[in-house]
């Protein structure tokens, strides 16, 4: 007799019930991550905006290129010694063409005083290298062509894009913006990459360029890592960070 190929159900385990049309699914858990209230979020802008109403970027530059090298020197650096170091360097290397042929020795040298300097220096070569023969010596608008030059991580090209261009591609995510936005519950992320997608998620595009700024002032006056001056703080009073300073 020929065998039976029916499947036996397994012991103790009941049939599933078929979907009907129409069925609803489960929801899904609430993410971790929640935008923060909106009248709460206009009272930081509004802080933002009467402290810092004209925020800039404090690397003195005149063109894409010079922002693109300081910003280069800035990492690990504080800004006012990359502006003690950079108008040195572009006397003896004004332009992209000029900076491509430099010796990578004789650059470490002129900003040596800005720290990672051999680093730094192969990055700006490199970088004039590539906006030379790629982009015919002019540091390119978009994002993707940005990544491309060497020492252009995506902060890198934030602050290209949105100071020399006025392209709002994201939010500048340093030090301090990463330090506030944790402090004020803007995000529960750690990573400057998911710190800034939360930023770009809740405020508004024409925001981007000039909120970083206003932050990182806020940063280096109030706002600072090891002791913040919460009693001079406008924000204090909505701000719930467990290393407030309070006198």
């Amino acid at each position: 007799m020929a065998k039976s190929r029916a499947p036996r159900e397994a012991a103790g385990k009941q049939p599933q019930p078929k979907k009907t049309a129409g069925a609803r699914k489960a929801p899904r858990a609430a993410s971790r991550k929640a935008a923060p209230d909106a009248g709460r979020l206009t009272a930081i802008l509004a802080a933002l905006d009467q402290l810092y109403p004209s925020a800039a970027c404090a690397l003195r530059h005149r063109n894409a290129w010079e922002l693109l090298v300081a910003t280069i020197l800035s990492a690990q650096c504080t800004d006012e010694r990359v502006n003690m170091v950079a108008p040195a360097l572009f006397a003896r290397f004004p332009t992209p063409e000029a900076m491509a042929k430099a010796d990578v020795a004789e650059v470490a040298e002129i900003v040596r005083s800005t720290g990672f300097f051999n680093n730094k220096a192969k990055n700006i070569v490199g970088a004039a290298k590539k906006i030379v023969s790629d982009f015919g010596g002019e540091v390119p608008r978009k994002m993707e062509q940005l990544l491309t030059v060497p020492g252009a991580a995506r902060k890198t090209a934030n602050v290209v894009l949105g100071t020399a261009y006025g392209i709002p591609s994201g939010v500048v995510v340093d030090t301090h913006v990463t330090r506030i936005a944790q402090r004020l519950e803007l995000t529960r992320e750690k990573t400057p990459e998911k710190i800034e997608q939360d930023l770009m998620k809740m405020l508004p595009q024409k925001r981007w360029i000039l909120f970083s700024h206003q932050v990182i002032l806020f940063g280096r006056d109030i706002c600072k890592a090891r002791r913040p001056e919460c009693g001079r703080c406008p924000l204090e009073s909505i701000c719930r960070a467990p290393d407030k300073s309070l006198p």
